[in-house]
């Protein structure tokens, strides 16, 4: 039987027109690409020309090819800049992240700044080489508290939880096994805030009755009477940072009532007292910059931030410039001094000497292209960023940081220091530049209050509290939220980030665990 062919393809006519031919894709343009550092803004390679459909991770291989020999290649996040005019709105972006390609995302980039004709200045940021995975569930909702949980804080190793609350308690939680370990009774007020000694050793609590008590957290029982000075209740405590005292280090409590007292934690008795606010001190932080025993930062509601002596008490520099209280501060310093020698290789020191080592290795590798920073919010709804120690050391502002609409409820550096976040109680939470206070992007999703945020230790995702009830992380490359967490039935007022769990407390008295 012969071979039938095919019949011919009909061609289709639409209202009697045949299709017409598709346009074959217009060639992508060539540009001229310059890499530069985002920290120093140093050239990292030669310009060279290549399509500006070039992916972003198509920049990153050839980066890494022009800028390191025989080396791990580096992940690299990149960006423009968008150029500032006077017709430049308050609060516009300030950078174009590339995502795909600067075809794109700079050329096809609505503001119509750029052409193929520019020289494109991209500023490449290393990414640090272990990711954390963003938390989507639930995994415990952990009761045991009979009233609102007022503060959180994960210890250095990431394996215990520490909480206190308006029960006058503060309780232990394991995180491996994700049950409850220790409950530490001894406050006969609210317990509002809880401090790791960055060795895991000992935990520090502070009350409403003006006490703070230190606990062994491997057996839960109280080391000592509580230490007792402060006429008022307790707002923060900070510990002396492990590279400057490992074997014994020192606490600093603030006080509403306008002081801040050193402990020592061997003798348990007050080593000094700052007493230059004539208000209550609302935050103190404790830093290794300034002097051979690190400096303390003090914030008050006389709307000034002190700096003094962590060896002898003396004050360095009053600051003056915000018209509110001052509520929050934050440290560019804070995660490396927090964490001590625990990185993210999980390594355990073996001596004192060994733990001092270490964690002064992690602190200076973070000041060697910046010094210590200082970031303070107001309820006059702005920020200012201080440089007061370092080769540009000044008692001026770097920068002042305005957009919040109400008050900064909450500021946290990144721990890697190149990013900064602010909440606000206007529920917006804003990102900006670690090392220059510029403003990257508003973040905006809470339909109440921030009250607190927390980073991931890889600086790339970053978890907010609120009113509304709810957890969002959000995405640092979309300026997106990147999960939704609804779960707690009434305001959350504390969260955490521990590796990649993410734990949260509030006024429904519950804690909850959060996992990929």
């Amino acid at each position: 039987m012969a071979t039938r062919l095919p019949p011919p393809k009909r061609i289709k006519v639409y209202h009697g027109v045949p299709e017409p031919e598709p346009e074959a894709p217009k060639p992508s343009p060539n540009v001229v690409v310059q890499f530069v550092s985002e920290e120093d803004g140093r050239s990292l390679a030669p310009a060279v020309s290549l399509p500006a459909n070039t992916t972003r991770e198509g920049l990153e291989v050839l980066l890494n090819k022009l800028s390191t020999q025989d080396e791990d290649p580096v992940p690299f996040s990149f960006h423009v800049a968008l150029p500032e005019g006077p017709d430049t709105k308050p609060g516009a972006p300030t950078r174009i992240v590339i995502q795909k390609s600067l075809e794109a995302d700079v050329l096809g980039h609505p503001s119509d700044t750029f052409s193929p004709e520019d020289v494109f200045v991209l500023y490449c940021s290393p990414q640090s080489v272990f990711r954390v995975r963003p938390a989507t569930r639930c995994s415990s909702t952990l009761s045991g508290h009979k009233s609102p949980i007022l503060c959180a804080s994960f210890s250095p190793t990431g394996n215990l939880l520490a909480t206190g609350s308006g029960d006058t308690a503060a309780r232990l939680w394991d995180l491996n096994t994700e049950t409850p370990s220790h409950v530490l009774t001894g406050h006969v007020g609210w317990v509002l805030c809880v401090e790791w000694e960055a060795m895991e050793r000992k935990l520090a609590t502070g009350g409403h009755d003006g006490h703070v008590r230190l606990w062994d957290p491997k057996t839960g029982k109280s080391i000592g009477e509580a230490m007792k000075g402060h006429s008022k209740w307790i707002t923060s405590l900070s510990w002396e940072p492990i590279h400057i005292n490992p074997s014994s280090p020192r606490l600093a409590s603030s006080s509403k009532d306008g002081t801040v007292r050193i402990w020592s934690t061997l003798t348990r008795r007050t080593e000094f007292t700052l007493g230059g606010h004539s208000a209550s001190v609302n935050v103190v932080r404790w830093g290794g910059a300034g002097g051979l025993k690190g400096s303390l930062y003090t914030a008050s509601s006389d709307r000034t931030v002190r700096i003094w002596d962590g060896e002898t008490g003396r004050p360095i520099y009053t600051l003056k410039d915000h018209a509110h209280w001052v509520t929050t501060l934050a440290l560019n310093t804070d995660f490396v001094l927090r964490t001590g020698p625990f990185d993210h290789t999980g390594k355990k020191p073996t001596s004192d000497e060994h733990a001092q080592e270490l964690a002064k290795s992690r602190y200076d590798t973070l000041l060697r292209t910046t010094p210590e920073l200082l970031i303070s919010g107001s309820d006059d709804h702005t920020l200012f960023l201080w440089s007061p120690f370092g080769p540009s050391a000044s008692q001026k502002p770097v920068a002042r940081l305005l957009g919040h609409q109400r008050q900064v409820s909450h500021v946290a550096f990144s721990p890697d220091g190149r990013w900064a976040a602010s909440a606000g109680w206007d529920g917006s939470v804003r990102v900006w530049e670690g090392r220059t206070g510029k403003f990257v992007a508003t973040l905006r999703g809470h339909v109440g209050a921030v009250y607190r945020l927390a980073w991931s230790a890889d600086s790339r995702l970053l978890v907010s509290a609120s009113k509304d009830s709810t957890l969002k992380i959000w995405d640092l490359k979309t300026y997106k939220i990147k999960t939704d967490l609804p779960g707690h039935t009434d305001e959350v007022y504390c969260v955490d980030f521990v590796a990649d769990k993410v734990v949260s407390g509030g006024r429904d008295r519950t804690v909850k665990i959060w996992k990929n």
